[in-house]
């Protein structure tokens, strides 16, 4: 059985070498739609090197319309929740388990006859930095196909979900794929878009209800 996890022999882009603390190289994560706790629905994300960095272990008893995101020790980095009352799919990402301030939105587009490939989120920054505009980002592509792009507002990618495979081209299904997150982007908040993603088009029964 192929290991979930990247090994020196995967641990390229595109052919290009990834070395994991370089700040001019992407990193590369490895998603595993699955929790390591027995009970629990979630998420478990490897670096390069194969070390657990992120997890989301959801009981079915967890708050509704909450998903916690964790370091490797189980301390909450980001909190995403869904805004209650909102016209279609809204959701919030906070530091920690934080309620107030959040640092960013994540809301869900709707593809219409004349705008076919409009997206399928767009993500805003909420904290305003020197009296400048929030930014913004466009999710493109397909999250059902694992083939969805991050894009800023000069249209450069700065995050990439795609397929994962073994050296030898063997796929390792839906719940196994890569997450690409560019040297000046934050893997953090590029892996809450990823489980926000995960409840809006995920196939499967959601992580959480509400």
């Amino acid at each position: 059985m192929a290991k979930v996890h990247p090994n020196t022999e995967e641990n390229c882009v595109d052919g290009v070498e990834v070395a994991g603390d370089r700040k001019d190289k992407s990193r590369v994560l490895t998603v595993w739609r699955k929790s390591l706790l027995f009970g629990c629905s979630g998420f478990t994300v490897f670096d390069e090197e194969g070390n657990l960095v992120f997890r989301v272990d959801n009981y079915g008893c967890g708050r509704a319309g909450e998903v916690v995101l964790m370091d490797a020790a189980g301390k909450p980095l980001l909190t995403v929740r869904r805004k209650k009352l909102s016209l279609g799919e809204n959701w919030k990402v906070y530091n920690g388990e934080d309620s107030v301030d959040p640092v960013c939105s994540v809301k869900k587009k709707y593809a219409s006859r004349l705008h076919a490939k409009a997206g399928l989120a767009r993500v805003a920054d909420c904290r305003r930095r020197g009296g400048r505009a929030a930014a913004r980002y466009e999710v493109e592509g397909s999250y059902s196909r694992r083939s969805c792009t991050v894009y800023d507002e000069r249209r450069r990618a700065v995050a990439e979900v795609r397929p994962k495979e073994t050296a030898r081209g063997v796929g390792f299904g839906d719940d196994v794929y890569r997450l690409v997150v560019q040297p000046a982007a934050d893997a953090r908040l590029a892996m809450a878009v990823v489980v926000v993603l995960d409840q809006m088009f995920g196939s499967r029964i959601p992580l959480i209800k509400g």
